[in-house]
């Protein structure tokens, strides 16, 4: 969901570190979760990490265990509950066919997915459910989990402090750098919807 510049840099004032640990772990693999800002959020805590609003030495790492953390929880609630939803012989988003499908899909891609789905809004809360359901192994899962949480978080992050410290009077650029950051991490979902048409 896109939210206005102003909005996010006034939300991430609003609850510090606490509200920002929150809104991580909920974006990151809990299914409510899915409309939270996620990139433009990080790049925005950056940003205001470098006017002296935050710490950047607390902020990656308490961000990238939130990360971490809300995708494990997706991942168990998928693995526990996710599998139920394919029981049912009436249900035809949830078919069989179609578990038997993100397992071979998962088995043969799955690190890779839960990596790339961190840049992508809305497909990054839903991959870690995805690979619960389809049983990808945990072991496996958490080092891409990982690893995935941990870049995803220090890239945007930092990409927004580096870019606060360089950049004089960088609040009058808020709203359109993250108006791109935004654009950005849409276009893959965007590109996968045109080449299937």
């Amino acid at each position: 969901m896109v939210f206005p510049a102003f909005d996010i840099i006034g939300l991430i004032q609003a609850v510090g570190y606490i509200g920002l640990f929150i809104i991580v772990f909920a974006e990151s693999g809990i299914f409510v979760g899915f409309f939270l800002p996620g990139d433009s959020l990080l790049f925005a805590a950056g940003l205001l990490a470098s006017q002296g609003f935050l710490d950047i030495i607390y902020l990656i790492p308490l961000l990238a265990i939130a990360a971490i953390l809300g995708d494990s929880a997706g991942y168990w609630t998928g693995k526990k509950f996710g599998r139920r939803l394919f029981e049912r012989p009436e249900s035809r988003l949830f078919r069989k066919e179609r578990l038997a499908r993100a397992q071979r899909f998962y088995e043969r891609h799955g690190g890779k997915t839960i990596v790339i789905a961190r840049f992508i809004p809305i497909i990054r809360t839903f991959a870690p459910i995805v690979a619960g359901i389809a049983e990808m192994r945990y072991r496996r899962f958490l080092l891409f989990n990982v690893f995935g949480g941990i870049f995803w978080v220090a890239s945007l992050t930092a990409a927004g402090y580096f870019l606060g410290a360089l950049v004089k009077d960088i609040e009058l650029y808020i709203l359109p750098i993250v108006g791109i950051i935004i654009l950005i991490s849409l276009l893959p979902a965007l590109v996968h919807v045109l080449r299937r048409r």
